[in-house]
């Protein structure tokens, strides 16, 4: 915002220091005034004041010295006092010159830039500290929204370019079956618009932008058990759902595509000949806890860190038609994410995967509010 110009912060310190001191000096030489040089005009004095009051008359200090004398000390301590509150004061806001200097930093795009201010603790090194720490986490967010939007790019622009290529066909072959094509064209057509949508969820639990309610998992469970009970069906997976009343503070309709995410992926991942999905819920200390583990292939511990980043898959970087748009895991943590819960990977002993939700319980988020 606009502002007009005002004195430094320095130079208010420093004339806040100088001030000080003259009233301070100003204050002393009164009262040197008061109980001293006019102690010969108030009789029954005290033996202490009229003993210095004479050994200075006697030695010719009268107002007619000491006026002057004052005036010089009063000069003095109002150069010493500039001047030492001015250094003073540039010692004092030298970390500020710090933060401002990172923070034009930031403003100009450099997000590496960490000021990492030494000395012990004091209010300009916690807020140094702070300072590098937002720094750090927005430069991390940059990075991930930029990985996030060129990994989204070239997702689009697969099914964009199948789709070109097949119209061209179509075109420089007036005489070919268009049963085929228009069949194709439908699969990629319905690539994308499940890559857009999917794009438009992750960016509105990133958000936050939604009201809590009280929403049962165990009930959201089931919802989302039926409706991929076909697809489940079609690859031989067998699920089992048990579990007790498991209620989380949340929004119903993200915490269902939450576990409809999770559940499709357990069905869709499982390539054992009796493959299983086994989900649980439950409630335990102030927390919704939901459990989902599927048999499939042995996972390491590195390649089931990466799932939950955008367009990542168990086999690796998606690519070409598949049962999904590579954005499930990473949508569930964004929703996870944004209820302020905890999403949890670990590969499962046999092989498989075993994902862990936990969001805060819907009793507990009323008697904090």
């Amino acid at each position: 915002m606009d502002r007009r110009p005002g004195p430094s912060v320095r130079l208010k310190l420093t004339l806040s220091y100088a001030g000080f001191l003259i009233i301070a000096s100003l204050a002393l030489l009164g009262a040197v005034w008061v109980f001293l040089l006019r102690g010969r005009f108030v009789a029954g004095t005290d033996d202490l004041r009229t003993l210095f009051s004479n050994v200075l008359l006697l030695q010719g200090y009268g107002p007619a010295v000491f006026v002057p004398a004052a005036v010089l000390v009063f000069a003095f301590l109002l150069i010493f006092g500039l001047v030492g509150g001015w250094f003073l004061a540039g010692r004092m806001l030298a970390p500020l010159d710090r933060v401002t200097e990172a923070a034009r930093l930031a403003a100009d795009g450099s997000l590496a830039h960490r000021i990492r201010l030494p000395g012990r603790r004091d209010e300009f090194r916690e807020l140094a500290d702070a300072f590098d720490t937002m720094l750090a986490r927005l430069e991390a967010q940059v990075e991930e929204q930029q990985r996030f939007a060129a990994n989204a790019s070239h997702e689009l622009r697969t099914p964009l370019a199948i789709t070109a290529t097949l119209l061209d066909v179509a075109q420089a072959d007036p005489d070919r079956d268009t049963g085929e094509l228009i069949a194709i064209l439908r699969r990629v057509n319905g690539r994308a618009i499940d890559l857009t949508e999917a794009l438009l969820l992750l960016g509105r639990a990133e958000r936050g932008g939604f009201g809590r309610d009280p929403v049962d998992l165990s009930l959201l469970a089931e919802e989302a058990v039926e409706t991929l009970l076909p697809l489940a069906e079609r690859r031989g997976v067998a699920i089992e759902l048990t579990g007790d009343v498991a209620v989380a503070a949340g929004s119903r309709a993200l915490v269902l595509q939450l576990i409809t995410n999770l559940v499709h992926n357990a069905i869709v991942h499982n390539v054992a000949d009796d493959g299983r999905v086994a989900i649980r819920t439950s409630a335990d200390s102030g927390r919704a806890v939901l459990i989902i583990e599927n048999t499939g292939p042995s996972l390491g511990a590195g390649l089931v860190a990466t799932l939950t980043e955008p367009f990542q898959r168990g086999t690796g970087r998606v690519r070409g038609d598949h049962a999904g748009v590579g954005l499930g895991l990473a949508i569930a943590r964004s929703i996870v994410t944004a209820h302020g819960g905890t999403l949890a990977l670990r590969p499962r002993a046999g092989g498989g995967l075993l994902a862990s939700v936990e969001l805060p319980e819907w009793s507990v988020e009323r008697a904090q509010s």
